[in-house]
């Protein structure tokens, strides 16, 4: 999965949860800048995954609520998926690196005795 499948699941991810959210507080809280977030934000938008509506009831005219199309529900399942395997396999990788470690660094402090 490419850092840019990764961050667009964090951004749906949060999105589904905080639809008011701003984008500033969405990129404070996924720890990107700004501007990736506006990118991000922009990018589903116009792959539909993702629509933004005014609030109808907001003083402030610039705030929207960010809503999960159903075809933004359904990307966001399959990158979930992809990242699950991913993170799955890097799991089983660093188990098999561990025991290596483990069994060099027995090996050594054996010979050392």
């Amino acid at each position: 999965m490419t850092t840019t499948q990764e961050t667009n699941l964090k951004v749906l991810r949060h999105l589904e949860d905080n639809p008011d959210v701003t984008q500033r507080q969405l990129a404070e809280a996924l720890g990107i800048s700004l501007g990736k977030t506006n990118y991000c934000v922009k990018a589903l938008i116009n792959r539909g995954l993702i629509i933004a509506k005014n609030f109808k009831n907001s003083s402030n005219k610039r705030a929207y609520l960010y809503i999960l199309t159903p075809k933004g529900i359904e990307a966001k399942a399959k990158i979930s998926v992809r990242f699950l395997q991913r993170k799955l396999e890097e799991y089983e990788a660093l188990k098999v690196e561990i025991e290596q470690l483990k069994t060099e660094l027995n090996t050594n402090n054996a010979e050392k005795r």
